[in-house]
């Protein structure tokens, strides 16, 4: 079996995510496979690019208590997760509308973001 350098293994796992993400982000930005105010399912996360200062999104699987939505990961580089500890202030998109939420992450072998929606307006 074949393996590839580490850096071409990367580069295709990001090329991958990048493909998987166009398709899915429009969905789940509009609502399909929200979590109901207790529960899990899909949002779009909006965090600003620490670099570009550019807004970045991305879907994500999430558990919903009320106000409150845990995302994790285990890939530590996630370019989402960078963003999130350079600027805690995000927003999640939530069946169809923007929803400002403060991000506090954890890291280690499993890397959790808690996303606090601040109320609806």
């Amino acid at each position: 079996m074949a393996s590839f350098p580490s850096d071409c293994s990367s580069d295709l796992t990001r090329r991958g995510f990048n493909a998987l993400n166009a398709v899915v982000r429009p969905a789940v930005h509009a609502g399909v496979g929200n979590p109901l105010p207790v529960g899990a399912g899909a949002v779009t996360i909006e965090t600003t690019g620490r670099r570009s200062g550019l807004p970045r999104t991305v879907p994500v699987l999430a558990t919903r208590l009320g106000d409150t939505l845990t995302v994790s990961t285990v890939r530590s580089d996630s370019q989402w997760l960078r963003n999130i500890e350079a600027d805690a202030n995000v927003a999640v998109w939530l069946h169809g509308k923007r929803r400002t939420a403060t991000a506090t992450v954890s890291r280690g072998a499993l890397n959790t973001v808690r996303l606090a929606l601040e109320p609806a307006a």
